[in-house]
Formats: structure tokens, C-alpha cells, sequence
């Protein structure tokens, strides 16, 4: 069992913890991810690493409340236990060479572009920040962009906070105006992703998204998080995002067969959360 050490509300669907796993603590680094099982009976689900603290054993995970096992995970509190916490899985973020980047990130998004961030900003890269929601009430970790970023844009969608409009806007009129950079590094929805790619592709920028297909097993056997990428000559190539990922060249994604296949188990999803909705709600009352 993996006791929770910490539990703080990010936003009304959006949780950090921190889980005592000393040995993923001590060797994952940022863009790998973890896959966890709440107990003996659930699902597995991969979240991403969002932080360590090797000293004390502690791995920061950051997750959206969207189905069923994040919604139990959510009613975990400190002192609580989990079943399985498995880790560090996939390849961590490529930072070799890089001088000056620009890191996306989309809701939830951010709590995955957060470690890469701060990481590139300890090894001295400078690092503008471009982070997007829905609304002021959906913002999540402002303070701690601001804190490894030369330069942080905050984006909602509805302008109730910060400045209106979508995460591209700011990255066009950065390009546009010369700026250039060694990698575009997006990281949050689908769609986001890929209008971010279309958008830094004119201008000849390497762009990288990291991408959190339907996964199961995190070993590449499973099959489950394969992608399509489509090379210049028009070739198709089956990766799997476990093993091989979860970042990956954005201008050779097949983003919609992605997003596909993504919302394929949604109805699914959604019944098994009114299910455990209201089993709670009844063992509540």
C-alpha cells in the first residue's frame, strides 16, 4: 500500500496529492508518468508525475476529476492509502541543447508542463510560459509558472481573468514579431495540442506535444495507447505512447484519429461515475 501524504483542492476538479513511493521518488524525472490502481478491485489509470521529493519519498501527482477512479481517488485523504503506484514509466522530457523554449500548457495540461518547466529553468534554459483555461475558476498552479518562467502569459478563455483568448493567440504574435525559439513543447487537450502545432509550424519551430492516450498496462504490451505518426513522405508509423512516449514530434501526430479514439469509452466513463456518485452519496447519508 502507497499512504498519501498530502491532499490540497487545486480547483473544483482538479486535486494535487502526494503518494510515499521512495523508489519512483528517487528516479523519475519530468514528462514520465506513473500508472496507480486505487485498490485491489479498480481500474489502472497513468497520471503524470507533476514533482518529487526524494528526501522524503514523496511523488506529486496532480489529476482531474473525470471518471470514475479519479472521483474515489478525489474522496482519498492524507493518511489514506492506495493500492498500486507504479514507476517512473515513458521517456522523460529531451532537454539536451536546448537555449530558449516555450511551454504551452492547457488546463490540467499545465500540472504536466509544470516539472518540465522547472527543470529547464534550473538547467538555465530560458523558458516563456503560455497557460490557458476555460475560466478564472479552472486556473491552477499561476504562482508556480511564475516562479521558473522569464515570461508567463495567462490565457482564459472567457477573459475573466488575465488576458481573453486562446493559448495560440500569444504564441502567433510572439512568432510573428521574430521571436524564435528551439522547441514549442505543448501539452493539454487534443484540439489545443493541435492547433498549437498548426500554429508554430509556418515559422519552422520544432514543436513537441506529449500526448495521454487510452492506456492500460504502461509496458507497451496492451496496444491500448498506440498513436499514428505520418512522416514527410506521407508514411504511417505505429508507436505505442508507454514506451515510445508520451512526447512525440506534434507535425507527425494524426491528432484527430487520437482524439477519436480517445472519446471512444466516454458514455462508459460517464455511467461508471454517476455509479459511484451516487454510492457515495447513499454510504454518506
Amino acid at each position: 500500500m502507497y499512504s498519501i501524504l498530502s491532499k490540497k483542492v487545486l480547483n473544483p476538479n482538479v486535486t494535487q496529492m502526494e503518494i510515499e513511493a521512495p523508489l519512483v521518488a528517487k528516479k523519475a524525472k519530468p514528462g514520465q508518468f506513473i500508472i496507480l490502481r486505487v485498490d485491489d478491485e479498480g481500474e489502472r489509470i497513468p497520471l503524470t508525475v507533476a514533482g518529487v521529493d526524494p528526501e522524503r519519498g514523496a511523488v506529486k501527482i496532480i489529476f482531474q476529476i473525470v471518471g470514475k477512479t479519479t472521483f474515489v481517488l478525489g474522496q482519498k485523504e492524507a493518511g489514506d492509502s492506495i493500492a498500486d503506484f507504479v514507476g517512473p514509466l515513458g521517456r522523460p522530457t529531451e532537454m539536451e541543447g536546448l537555449k530558449k523554449v516555450c511551454i504551452v500548457g492547457g488546463g490540467v495540461g499545465c500540472a504536466i508542463a509544470l516539472p518540465v518547466a522547472e527543470e529547464m529553468h534550473r538547467q538555465g534554459i530560458e523558458v516563456t510560459s503560455i497557460i490557458g483555461f476555460r475560466s478564472v475558476d479552472l486556473l491552477i498552479l499561476e504562482d508556480e509558472f511564475r516562479a521558473c518562467s522569464d515570461k508567463l502569459i495567462v490565457m482564459t478563455d472567457d477573459g475573466s481573468y488575465a488576458r481573453q483568448g486562446n493559448v495560440t493567440v500569444p504564441l502567433k504574435e510572439m512568432l510573428e514579431a521574430g521571436e524564435r525559439f528551439d522547441l514549442v513543447l505543448a501539452i493539454g487537450p487534443g484540439v489545443m495540442m493541435k492547433f498549437t502545432a498548426l500554429t508554430a509550424k509556418p515559422y519552422g519551430v520544432p514543436c513537441r506535444v506529449s500526448m495521454n492516450p487510452i492506456m492500460i498496462d504502461g509496458t507497451g504490451m496492451c496496444g491500448g495507447c498506440r498513436l499514428t505518426l505520418v512522416k514527410e513522405d506521407g508514411t504511417k508509423v505505429t508507436k505505442f505512447a508507454c514506451v515510445d512516449g508520451p512526447e512525440f514530434d506534434a507535425y507527425e501526430i494524426d491528432f484527430d484519429e487520437a482524439m477519436s479514439r480517445g472519446r471512444m469509452y466516454i458514455p462508459e466513463e460517464k455511467h461508471a461515475y454517476d455509479e459511484a456518485c451516487n454510492l457515495f452519496k447513499q454510504a454518506k447519508a
